[in-house]
């Protein structure tokens, strides 16, 4: 699909991956709806990027506000044909901790709600929408669903397991989800991303980012949020990428600590 004047959502909008993929899908002529949070820049953002944007305050995990978010997006710019899901968190802990308390099983089950079932329910209530689009192209494509996990789903660090888990579970629900909605022309795909410039890291102290920089093979550096954002722009354009995760980690192997 060609990018210009379509309708897009992407959640986590406000800042970091999110925020770089709604400048970039505005600046290539899409009109995006950016999902986040209440006390995100949710505001902020959509105001900078003008008339092409808006800004819409939700939890990924409700159905309901998430309904509203669509909702509003068709009546705005009418029928979504893009969806980037960045939204998420970032728990840390180890499965047993040095004091030999258990890890906290709300924090696990606050990673899996958020990153993965939070993911899901965007799926599920933007593609019941999409599969109802016209077809946009001679293939009959009617949408595209991208998904962001984390190379912590195939090199999980100490202290990740919650994280990893729930990256784990976007990259293997990609597939199955790209299957079942290829009959009406919808494609999944999800990206994974290794050591980025986002708010998390960069509040990092700089010594701690060069050394993550360092550890890089090529190039050896922090991953730019523009760079997420230009293959989120491709997978839109490019429709025999289908079912795929993509790692977007300049060939980082993460060493278990």
């Amino acid at each position: 699909m060609q990018i210009e004047g379509l309708a897009a959502i992407v959640t986590g909008g406000a800042s970091g991956l999110g925020e770089a993929t709604a400048r970039e899908l505005v600046r290539r002529g899409a009109r995006v709806t950016l999902v986040d949070l209440g006390r995100s820049r949710g505001a902020e953002v959509a105001a900078e990027l003008g008339q092409a944007a808006r800004f819409s305050v939700a939890d990924v995990t409700s159905e309901e506000e998430i309904d509203a978010a669509l909702d509003a997006t068709q009546q705005a710019f009418g029928a979504i044909r893009v969806i980037v899901n960045c939204a998420g968190i970032a728990p840390a802990g180890r499965t047993v901790g040095k004091d030999g308390s258990p890890f906290d099983l709300g924090l696990f089950r606050k990673a899996l709600e958020v990153n993965l079932l939070g993911t899901f329910n965007v799926i599920r209530l933007a593609a019941a929408r999409m599969v109802k689009n016209e077809p946009a192209s001679e293939d009959g494509e009617r949408g595209v669903i991208i998904n962001t996990a984390s190379i912590a789903a195939f090199d999980g660090q100490i202290g990740q397991c919650a994280y990893s888990a729930s990256k784990g579970g976007v990259v293997g629900m990609t597939l199955a989800i790209a299957r079942d909605l290829s009959r009406d022309g919808v494609r999944v795909l999800t990206i994974a991303p290794g050591l980025f410039a986002t708010p998390m890291l960069m509040g990092l102290a700089e010594p701690a980012r060069e050394s993550l920089a360092a550890s890089v093979p090529f190039p050896q550096r922090l991953g730019n949020p523009l760079e997420y954002a230009a293959l989120a722009c491709h997978m839109v354009e490019n429709t025999m990428l289908n079912g795929e995760v993509i790692r977007l980690d300049g060939a980082l192997r993460m060493a278990p600590k």
